[in-house]
């Protein structure tokens, strides 16, 4: 029977929980075995796909189409594991689903209650996640913080579950604060002790301890923590901060995690091997080179709304062992202060997705400098449409050209909405949604990157290529290097006389990940450093 491992967080949110979970996932595949992970969400939206980048960061989007939480992208990236719809449970879907079945019978008039039809809802959904039994280990993430009334479904659901499927297969991990109180000079345990206390409460006894530390823990404080929180003090894992979250599974692989888990959980495993994981950790710690690339954008202050395009330059950066360092741009700033301020000292300028019209103009200039000045160029998804403008305006003379998202009456539609999109009503889940092939041409920047000629990427967008403009802008020198199967929507654009223009309607960042980074921020990375050593070979000759 497959194992289960609830992680659970107390003090104060953003501890890591993710992360912890995605690194015992991580450790456990070292060992051989299969490992899957669920993240349970406790706010009423349905998915976040309609959520403001500034309440929830970003929004993860798997191959099956699903909108999710940014936790699974660290799932994928610590993993061989492919997350889907199943992966990420909201309160909204749960109470959504357990209405709906009321609305029609299939209660036979019971009374409706939160224990125990809630509660058996979510733990219907924890078992569908591994229905077929393909894994070994299914590890599951209860969001918010022990106390939050938002949180108490699902963690009733998981005191349940143990006794549902026998002790012996399902095991608490609780990841806690121990905060260091800088006048006194010492760790203070009590945070931990009522976090746990609260989860006594309820009924749950934790089995580890993930101590989140700025300092080590000493033996009399492990002993200290054992004894008020009823845990064995071999379950006290110290987590100290690290300088990359890549460094976590090894520091858990030090504290002895993966053989506590499976211990506790009766596992068989085989030999383990983390020598690919210690050679990214090493090239992310001791670089050869750096190289400074731009971020253009109008969430610079957010930076969870990019959290997989930051992770997709580290990837990038391992593979040409290079420090990728971000400079984050607002797109405004290039409008008040003209490109070449805003750009200075960048050897490559990303644009990444987004909605809405504020921020557009300042990406279209920094697009507009970057084309011309040869610097290497990304654009992905509003990325590519805005390099899309730029060029029809600028190459193109067709004046004013824009998306109709963001001007309905503009002459020159060149960006428009997507076919299937008209008569569209509801927000939530409606957009082309998930992994779709595209065929690459040869000859291309995008066909040397991947090596290949069909490919298959995740998507998120409304609008698309207008292909009434395709032979105008292709005339003047905009190439398409990549469209659907079927030739009706354009995936990728790139400028034929740039030594490294891509635009891509997709979402490369959402299938990075650190033993296998993406071939396009690879590429872009690599040109970005051979820009960036041409310029400075250009000032020493100069000099």
């Amino acid at each position: 029977m497959s194992k289960y491992i609830f992680v659970t967080g107390g003090v104060v949110s953003s501890l890591g929980k993710g992360i912890t979970s995605s690194s015992i996932g991580c450790l456990l595949e070292t060992r051989g075995l299969k490992v899957t992970h669920q993240k349970f969400d406790p706010y009423i939206n349905v998915d976040p796909g309609t959520m403001n980048p500034y309440q929830h960061g970003e929004v993860f989007v798997t191959d099956d189409g699903a909108e999710t939480d940014l936790d699974l992208g660290h799932y994928e990236r610590f993993s061989s594991a492919c997350m889907g719809k199943d992966n990420n449970v909201t309160t909204g879907q749960i109470y959504y689903s357990v209405i709906s079945r009321e609305r029609k019978g299939d209660y036979l008039g019971k009374t409706i209650q939160v224990v125990p039809h809630i509660t058996n809802e979510i733990k219907d959904r924890i078992l569908k996640v591994n229905k077929d039994n393909k894994y070994d280990v299914t590890i599951v993430e209860i969001g918010g913080t022990v106390g939050d009334i938002e949180s108490l479904p699902f963690l009733e659901a998981i005191r349940q579950f143990r006794k549902d499927v026998g002790r012996e297969n399902v095991i608490y991990v609780h990841v806690t604060l121990l905060p260091y109180i800088e006048t006194a000079g010492e760790l203070k345990t009590k945070p931990t002790q009522h976090s746990v206390a609260q989860l006594r409460n309820i009924g749950i006894q934790p089995d580890i301890l993930i101590c989140r530390t700025q300092h080590p823990i000493s033996k009399e404080l492990r002993a200290k923590i054992s004894m008020f929180c009823n845990v064995d003090e071999e379950g006290v894992i110290q987590c100290e901060d690290a300088s990359s979250v890549y460094e976590v599974p090894l520091l858990f692989k030090e504290e002895g995690l993966d053989i506590i888990v499976m211990k506790l959980l009766n596992l068989r495993f085989g030999k383990q091997d983390v020598s690919a994981w210690e050679k990214v950790v090493e090239r992310i710690k001791f670089p050869a080179k750096t190289v400074n690339i731009g971020i253009v954008g109008k969430y610079i202050e957010l930076k969870e709304a990019y959290k997989s395009i930051t992770e997709s330059f580290v990837h990038a950066g391992v593979a040409n062992n290079a420090k990728v360092h971000l400079t984050w741009i607002d797109a405004d700033d290039v409008i008040k202060h003209g490109a070449k301020k805003a750009l200075e000292g960048v050897s490559g300028v990303l644009v990444p997705g987004g909605f809405g019209s504020r921020g557009i103009e300042g990406k279209i200039e920094a697009i507009k400098y970057v084309r011309e000045k040869k610097v290497p160029f990304f654009g992905i998804c509003l990325g590519m449409q805005c390099a899309v403008i730029e060029f029809s305006r600028n190459v193109c003379g067709l004046d004013k050209a824009n998306s109709t998202e963001f001007d309905e009456k503009t002459q020159h539609q060149v960006i428009s909405l997507l076919e299937s999109q008209h008569g569209v009503e509801n927000k939530g889940g409606t957009m082309r949604l998930g992994a779709w092939d595209c065929k690459l041409v040869k000859g291309t920047h995008a066909e040397a990157a991947y090596g290949k000629e069909l490919i298959s990427e995740r998507h998120r967008h409304r609008f698309e290529f207008n292909n009434d403009y395709k032979d105008r802008l292709t005339k003047k020198g905009l190439r398409i290097a990549g469209t659907t199967k079927d030739s009706k929507l354009v995936e990728i654009v790139e400028v034929t006389d740039h030594p490294w223009f891509v635009g891509v309607q997709f979402h490369p960042e959402f299938k990075s990940r650190p033993l296998c980074p993406h071939p396009l921020f690879r590429d872009f990375v690599k040109a970005s450093i051979e820009k960036n050593g041409h310029e400075k070979g250009k000032k020493a000759k100069h000099a």
